[in-house]
């Protein structure tokens, strides 16, 4: 039987899919450490917002707040700074590749950390899942291809070590807030503690005249609004669903369904760049296909 947990991992996969490409833009305007801190600062007003409309910041205990915090640092402050770091370097495709381990890395976190098990079909539907995911995404780009969104920008190397960095951080803070996370406890409000943490750090950093932490380029309402459109998507729709999966479900099952995501990027890069996907491509989208279906008739 299907969980319902499951598709709502799935919806954030499909959520940040449609984030990693609106990011693009913004992105390489106001490099990767003010991308993330307005990024930040714009989804932190939305779930504020949206919490206090809802009532639902009384379902966070106190002590839930420094958890919830410590998870956003890592999770939300490294783990997207890298990312994106990642994403301007190496391009959406590739970066995807590294990021997808962060399946990998909260499967053997959930399973040494929380006593996690998961039956023989999940494990191979998980180990499909992944190895899906970076066959389509290794095999899914033409030689002839050369556009600017695949271009190396910067050390490829770094690049590298920033895709396993966001993969390693993304983890451990799904698995810091696993705990925390009851039956009363709001996902969006949870949601706006993590990001709230972040986007503090981030005007630390800047505060403190990091080099690193200035905008390349002075913001203008065009990248800003495309900034906050990327930010709803990820981060105030598809982290809240995370958290919400997370509240039911593993947090290796959980990570596993929503790593899918460079899959999708996949049809989204056709239809944004106009060229169909390459062989392999489609042969990673069908593994893919084949271990989600596994883990879900688990």
């Amino acid at each position: 039987m299907i969980a319902f947990y499951d598709g709502l991992a799935l919806g954030a996969a499909v959520c940040w899919a449609l984030s990693s490409l609106s990011s693009v833009t913004p992105l390489r305007h106001l490099g990767a450490f003010a991308f993330t801190r307005w990024r930040m600062l714009l989804v932190t007003s939305m779930l504020w917002t949206a919490a206090f409309a809802m009532g639902s910041w009384e379902s966070v205990p106190w002590s839930s707040y420094g958890v919830l915090g410590l998870s956003g640092l890592i999770g939300v402050f490294v783990g997207d700074t890298a990312l994106f770091a990642a994403v301007n370097r190496l391009g959406p495709r590739r970066a995807g590749v590294l990021f997808a381990t962060n399946a990998v890395f909260s499967a053997g976190l959930g399973f040494w950390v929380l006593s996690e098990r998961m039956s023989a079909q999940a494990a191979w539907g998980g180990a499909l899942v992944v190895a899906g995911v970076m066959t389509a995404i290794v095999l899914g780009r033409r030689k002839e291809e050369s556009h600017t969104w695949e271009a190396d920008r910067g050390h490829v190397g770094a690049g590298v070590a920033l895709g396993l960095l966001a993969a390693l951080c993304q983890a451990l803070g799904v698995l810091i807030a696993k705990p925390v996370l009851g039956a009363e406890v709001d996902p969006v409000a949870a949601s706006a503690v993590r990001v709230s943490a972040a986007a503090a750090a981030h005007c630390v950093v800047l505060w403190l005249g990091f080099k690193v932490a200035q905008a390349q380029n002075k913001p203008t309402w065009r990248v800003l609004a495309q900034t906050g459109l990327n930010g709803f998507l990820g981060m105030g729709i598809g982290m809240s669903l995370l958290l919400l999966a997370l509240k039911h479900g593993d947090v290796g099952m959980v990570a596993i369904l929503s790593s899918v995501s460079p899959v999708v990027v996949l049809p989204l890069l056709w239809w944004r760049l106009g060229r169909a996907p390459a062989p392999g491509a489609w042969l990673g989208a069908g593994i893919t296909v084949l271990g989600t279906g596994l883990v879900l008739l688990r």
